[in-house]
């Protein structure tokens, strides 16, 4: 049976959370069906352009994203601090982006005169918000709804288009992070939908990898690099973006089975960094689905978070040793 959300995130586990979303059936998110004949390549863009515009509401940030023909796939970054320490006009203009609220939450925004009452009612209502904008629940549910509903009215039916639960794991340290990341970016390479990770149409990597080329800044819709772990430390993912890229690549090209005479050429630095060996990073970056359970990391921070969460019995142990050791 499947564990409630409440079992399986926690920010004192961790903030990482590798999250899917699958279509139910024979539903097409995108792609070509073979079947029918329809083109549902256009959707895609739906997609990308709704989690763009999530990243921008929610403080909830996108490390990585894939959109494939019947799933997609996001790990995304909970940003509690940015949450609270927003104002409450900010708090109420982010969600009337995606919602209505109500008539006295848009006359607070339009800084119409309210009595105590009506303010201290607007405040309540706001609180519900600040803590809905950190929720991955809600996140996933301000993605999926609408490309459900547009998918629908588009195929003239009614119905579920979405499987009734999206599903997490939470990544519990660096090595599950850059590991699940990889995993995420590659999605098009595995499928074959694409030759090189900078090939790979409505993914982060293409994102991240076009701004490079261009000299631009990091993505804004995307949680930025910051480099390795130090003190003070910025606020963004721990590892250097050239490194995340060449190691992308680098995998990229290792899982292709023309190329597999030649992996061991010239390791990454982050892959030498996170002392995770070639075999074991090329199974997580194929398999990390089927490899990892609720919680991905070292033995050490899967039971930390099982205590956290009350588990009896902490999950993935065994596959822990192996890979995160």
């Amino acid at each position: 049976m499947p564990k409630p959300r409440k079992m399986q995130v926690s920010l004192d586990a961790t903030p990482y959370y590798h999250c899917t979303s699958r279509c139910v059936r024979r539903a097409f998110l995108c792609g070509f069906d073979m079947v029918t004949n329809k083109d549902y390549e256009h959707r895609r863009q739906w997609v990308e352009d709704r989690i763009h515009l999530l990243a921008e509401v929610f403080c909830v940030d996108v490390c990585a994203y894939a959109v494939m023909s019947n799933h997609l796939h996001l790990v995304l970054h909970i940003n509690q601090q940015k949450a609270c320490a927003l104002s409450d006009l900010e708090v109420c203009q982010r969600w009337h982006r995606l919602y209505k609220g109500t008539l006295l939450t848009q006359q607070f925004e339009q800084g119409k005169a309210l009595t105590r009452a009506e303010v201290e009612a607007v405040k309540a209502r706001i609180e519900v918000w600040r803590a809905q904008l950190h929720d991955i629940s809600w996140f996933m549910r301000a993605l999926n709804e609408p490309i459900a509903r547009m998918a629908n009215a588009e195929d003239n039916c009614t119905g579920s288009f979405w499987e009734s639960r999206f599903t997490s794991q939470a990544l519990l340290d660096e090595k599950a992070l850059a590991a699940c990341m990889a995993y995420v970016d590659l999605n098009p390479v595995r499928a074959k939908m694409a030759a090189t990770p900078e090939d790979s149409e409505h993914t982060s990597i293409k994102l991240r990898v076009t701004q490079a080329k261009n000299k631009k800044q990091q993505p804004t819709c995307l949680y930025p690099f910051v480099g390795n772990p130090r003190q003070p430390m910025p606020e963004g993912l721990p590892f250097k973006l050239a490194d995340y890229l060449e190691l992308v690549d680098w995998t990229g090209r290792a899982i292709r089975a023309d190329k597999r005479g030649a992996i061991n050429t010239s390791l990454p630095p982050i892959l030498s960094r996170l002392a995770i060996p070639t075999a074991e990073w090329l199974t997580l970056t194929t398999q990390f689905e089927q490899r990892v359970s609720t919680f991905a990391g070292s033995e050490r921070a899967i039971r930390l978070a099982a205590e956290v969460l009350g588990y009896k019995k902490p999950p993935g142990v065994g596959q822990a040793k192996r890979f995160f050791a």
